[in-house]
């Protein structure tokens, strides 16, 4: 297939596409369970609650077993009760890693880039950069492709254009590496270089 490259001067040309990449079907079961693994992967795991165990008090039992008229009881920090432990509580221990192989993850990255192809919310541009770490500068280009929540990937790392886009919340910049199935569903568009391209053909075709 062709897509259509945006230059500096404003006019476009055509380059061909790999189909197997940028033509895939989109399988939206898959793309959810890679989505979902990589942000539990991204969890920090600092959350911390008490069992019923953990919990201070409560070595008494609260009234007799029987004759109350009341549910029979064994201590006040049962979970059933307010300042009760957890039954299943929250832990830095937990792990929250989900499996995807490279095959699922390969087909994600197909499904995604595809759908963005179909739906118009991916731009790709003959080259994508700044020449100082200017935000302003970055938002005037941003503007003429109207992508004010952007994701912008390049084919190699770009300092002026990373330090450009750190104060603007809804744009991020990255490699062809870290673009991650998460990145790229997250924002409105994706702006993509032809390099760039280039390089997700070559790790997906």
């Amino acid at each position: 297939m062709k897509v259509q490259i945006m230059n500096n001067a404003g006019s476009a040309s055509e380059l061909q596409v790999s189909d197997t990449v940028f033509a895939a079907a989109f399988n939206e079961p898959l793309v959810h369970q890679v989505v979902v693994a990589y942000q539990a992967i991204g969890r920090q795991g600092t959350r911390k609650q008490k069992t019923r165990s953990e919990v201070r008090g409560g070595g008494r039992k609260p009234w007799r077993q029987k004759g109350t008229g009341q549910a029979r009881a064994g201590t006040i920090r049962s979970p059933l009760w307010r300042g009760g432990g957890k039954i299943f509580p929250s832990s830095p221990d937990e792990n929250f890693t989900h499996k995807v192989n490279r095959k699922m993850y390969r087909g994600a990255l197909r499904s995604i880039l595809s759908e963005l192809l179909r739906q118009g919310r991916l731009v790709t541009v003959a080259e994508f950069t700044v020449d100082q770490p200017k935000t302003r500068t970055l938002v005037d280009k941003l503007k003429k492709l109207d992508a004010a929540d952007a994701l912008i990937v390049t084919d190699a790392p770009d300092n002026n254009l990373a330090l450009a886009a750190r104060n603007l919340s809804a744009v991020d910049v990255r490699a062809v590496s870290g673009a991650d199935p998460v990145s790229l569903v997250r924002h409105e568009k994706v702006i993509m270089t032809q390099s760039a391209m280039k390089k997700f053909e070559e790790m997906l075709g």
